[in-house]
């Protein structure tokens, strides 16, 4: 093979030729079998190297894939844990239990399920060898849940020099879960938010930072109620957490009257809550609270004799007004026609009457299940029920619809009345924490575990779970359906109307792609799309060794745009 150079007009040319050279007597001649100058450079290339001697393989040929296992994901959800630092946090030197503990955590973002599950799962992607938990057991799951639970103390101490500090807003709320089985002393039966009846429930508190960020959670029995919870996170607040002043946020049901003159034993702590529809009409009645006050605003500050020291905001939401008359009237309605229909029932026994007690059943049936008994008058005896509404205390109620009043400790100087609505109304963020420890996300239900320690240990697995999540989805927001003004507009919204999604939120919902022309995901499809970049591995069928080596697939640019929010 020749290759010729000419200069014509300050460019040069180059000409491929593909010759051979023979001998006729004593003279050498050479003969153009042709010109490659038109092949590609890589053709002309590997032509040179073939005529070298060089041998060459079909691609299939060149190494085969021995195995291929899904990695992004796995690359996204650890690079997140080791950048937040939570290996640290768990313990300070590498350990068994702490790979174990980690592992535990990243497959709970992935496909949570059985700790034995978790053993088979995790080596269908790169965490086992990520890792390096692959001869790890079911067993050894279970010390190593031991082994977190012992640390627990510590690790929300971490946190919380992390998260807390002076003067800070902490969110508290309660929320339960069924328990399958009937071994663990936590289970008992008490009021189940799952709607699972028939089965005993455990019962969990959960604390969070101002934004929503969880920093320890508490198991009590299933029958434990929410309000006295709050002395242990008053305790953990004060003693453990070494904060002195800060506000605990909780609802009505969490932060009652006894709670609170508990609290005022330290000055410091501070509190906001709000007031029960009883005691809000006990406002009303006493003058305390003037409904002309909401005329011409949504927003009015009071003061009341019964609540000392304390601040009243007194909210009015059009909206809710609106809601709750539309349920009331539909339940009212509701509640006559099941009483019509009992009525009817007393009327058609003549030869045998009903007694007082089978109707009173009836009666107690329908009035416990539509909640409407306050506005209903009833007469029972034997064969006989007479039923009518109580009008009067149905527009006593109707006069309060919209209308909550939220009460604080904090002075003016502290929190201006807005923001001590906004400030109770993070407890939304305590809401979406349940609702993604018991969602499909971490599937902290159903409880299987025996023993009172590894239900323990299992709820506080899931609670570290979430703050990996709470964070990979602050940092994933461009590519979700999330509203990514949605904290700056907290802060300068309207604190009483309804939360209005910003314009650039309802753009990516209603076209279902980013600004940069990715499709928009949910954190959990979007998991699912990482998972497609897989570590391949591979043999070299002409090596008798065997030798084998790994090779990743190429990021897709939603991959790649993925990695770079997440920073990794």
């Amino acid at each position: 093979m020749a290759t010729t150079t000419r200069h014509y007009k300050n460019k040069v040319y180059q000409s491929h030729f593909l010759r051979r050279s023979f001998r006729v007597g004593a003279r050498v001649l050479h003969e153009t079998l042709g010109n490659l100058s038109h092949l590609p450079a890589h053709l002309i290339d590997i032509i040179r190297r073939s005529l070298a001697g060089e041998k060459f393989l079909p691609a299939s040929d060149a190494f085969l894939v021995q195995r291929n296992l899904p990695h992004g994901h796995v690359q996204a959800v650890l690079g997140t844990m080791r950048r937040l630092g939570l290996d640290s946090l768990l313990a300070s030197k590498p350990c068994a239990q702490r790979d174990l503990v980690m592992a535990m955590i990243a497959e709970r973002l992935l496909y949570p399920c059985s700790k034995l599950a978790t053993t088979r799962l995790w080596h269908t992607t790169t965490l086992a060898q990520e890792l390096s938990v692959a001869e790890a057991t079911e067993d050894h799951l279970y010390q190593a849940m031991d082994w977190l639970l012992e640390r627990q103390p510590r690790i929300e101490k971490k946190l919380a020099a992390r998260h807390l500090s002076e003067d800070c807003l902490v969110l508290y709320d309660v929320s339960s879960s069924y328990y399958e089985g009937h071994t663990c002393p936590l289970a008992r039966y008490g009021h189940d938010r799952d709607g699972k009846k028939g089965l005993p429930i455990i019962v969990y508190g959960v604390m969070t930072d101002g934004e929503g960020r969880p920093i320890a959670v508490e198991v009590y029995p299933g029958n434990t109620g929410d309000s006295t919870t709050v002395a242990d996170q008053v305790e953990k607040l004060r003693d453990r957490f070494q904060l002195s002043r800060v506000v605990l946020v909780g609802d009505r049901g969490m932060l009652t009257q006894p709670q609170i003159d508990k609290m005022k034993i330290h000055p410091g702590l501070g509190w906001i809550t709000a007031l029960t529809s009883v005691a809000i009409r006990g406002l009303l009645e006493t003058g305390a609270l003037q409904l002309s006050l909401l005329d011409e605003t949504n927003l009015a500050e009071i003061t009341s004799p019964d609540y000392p020291g304390e601040r009243l905001m007194v909210c009015h939401n059009p909206l809710l007004e609106e809601e709750r008359g539309r349920k009331r009237r539909e339940l009212l309605q509701a509640t006559e026609q099941a009483l019509t229909k009992v009525g009817k029932q007393v009327e058609r026994r003549k030869k045998k009457p009903l007694k007082e007690a089978e109707i009173a059943l009836k009666v107690g049936k329908v009035l416990g299940r539509y909640k409407m008994g306050k506005h209903f008058l009833y007469i029972i005896g034997e064969g006989k029920f007479q039923w009518s509404r109580r009008e009067q205390t149905i527009e006593q109620e109707a006069k309060l619809d919209g209308i909550y009043v939220i009460r604080t400790s904090e002075s003016e100087e502290r929190l201006s009345a807005a923001d001590t609505v906004r400030s109770y109304k993070s407890l939304a963020q305590v809401e979406r924490a349940f609702r993604t420890l018991k969602g499909m996300d971490l599937r902290i239900r159903p409880i299987h575990h025996r023993t009172e320690d590894h239900v323990r240990a299992h709820i506080f697995l899931c609670m570290l779970a979430f703050y990996v999540e709470w964070h990979m989805r602050q940092a994933l927001a461009p590519l979700l359906f999330e509203d990514e003004e949605l904290a700056q507009n907290r802060t300068r919204r309207d604190p009483v109307a309804p939360a209005q999604a910003s314009d650039s939120a309802k753009t990516k919902k209603a076209d279902r792609v980013t600004p940069d022309g990715f499709p928009v995901h949910s954190f959990d499809t979007l998991l699912r799309e990482l998972a497609t970049r897989c570590r391949n591995t591979c043999r070299i069928p002409s090596d008798p060794s065997g030798t084998t080596f790994q090779q990743l697939t190429e990021a897709t640019p939603l991959q790649a745009r993925a990695f770079q929010l997440l920073g990794l």
